[in-house]
């Protein structure tokens, strides 16, 4: 696994990416998002089998799961755990145990829900809040239109999942969602990133993590990203 940081330099209307190794270096001096793209080869496979134009609706589901589970499997390396005692074959044992409340996965519907079984292989006891926003097309602007929120988010850690973070609007609006109801514990999993999506989603919510299989070149003029992926939520349901 790889994980580096950047910063995002504007020239003539495009995103310069520079990659350090252990330090973000951005806009200002303050709070500064940790960003985490998976390096890891399985990862680099697999999106790279999703970015194909004629690939079936059952391929890319199953694909967007396993990519999912990956970024999970990376993004939750830091639980923290505590001690336990327990009746083992010959006796008592201490073993580990994740501590606190049980972790929420957030889908944002309807593109997430292709990644939240990835999430649950690891996690299956986690708590799921659902989320709904769609994209206007005219304006790239979120619009919400529904919400079911676990219970008690200000103990819980929360992993928001969505396939691509574009605009980034989408993602700012639900992390501003989870913290108005006092959740302050926040991972974003997506499968791929757009630079201007990071930027946007750094001076919002510096205090979140992010991590991705891959952070792309831009955003073309309708707002989708290159390389990308085409529409995730079609090609997860099906539908055009």
């Amino acid at each position: 696994m790889t994980i580096f940081y950047l910063k995002f330099a504007v020239h003539f209307g495009y995103f310069d990416l520079k990659f350090a190794d252990f330090i973000l270096l951005g806009q200002d001096k303050g709070l500064q998002m940790k960003i985490v793209e998976v390096k890891h080869p399985l990862v680099k496979h697999k999106l790279g089998l999703m970015r194909a134009a004629d690939i079936s609706t059952k391929h890319f589901r199953e694909l967007a799961t396993e990519v999912g589970s990956l970024l999970t499997y990376e993004a939750t390396a830091d639980l923290e755990t505590e001690k336990v005692i327990i009746d083992g074959w010959c006796g008592p044992v201490e073993v580990d145990r994740i501590k606190g409340k049980k972790v929420t996965v957030v889908p944002i519907l309807r593109a997430g829900l292709g990644m939240m079984d990835g999430v649950l292989e690891h996690i299956p006891s986690a708590r799921i809040s659902v989320v709904g926003m769609y994209r206007n097309e005219e304006t790239l602007e979120p619009v919400p239109y529904f919400q079911k929120l676990a219970s008690d988010l200000e103990e819980r850690l929360a992993i928001v999942v969505d396939p691509m973070l574009a605009t980034g609007g989408s993602m700012i609006a639900t992390i501003d969602l989870l913290k108005e109801k006092g959740c302050n514990q926040i991972k974003v999993l997506v499968l791929v990133a757009a630079p201007e999506g990071i930027a946007a989603l750094e001076k919002a919510h510096p205090d979140v993590e992010l991590y991705t299989a891959s952070i792309d070149q831009k955003l073309n003029e309708q707002g989708y990203i290159i390389l990308g992926l085409g529409d995730a939520g079609d090609k997860i349901f099906g539908t055009k």
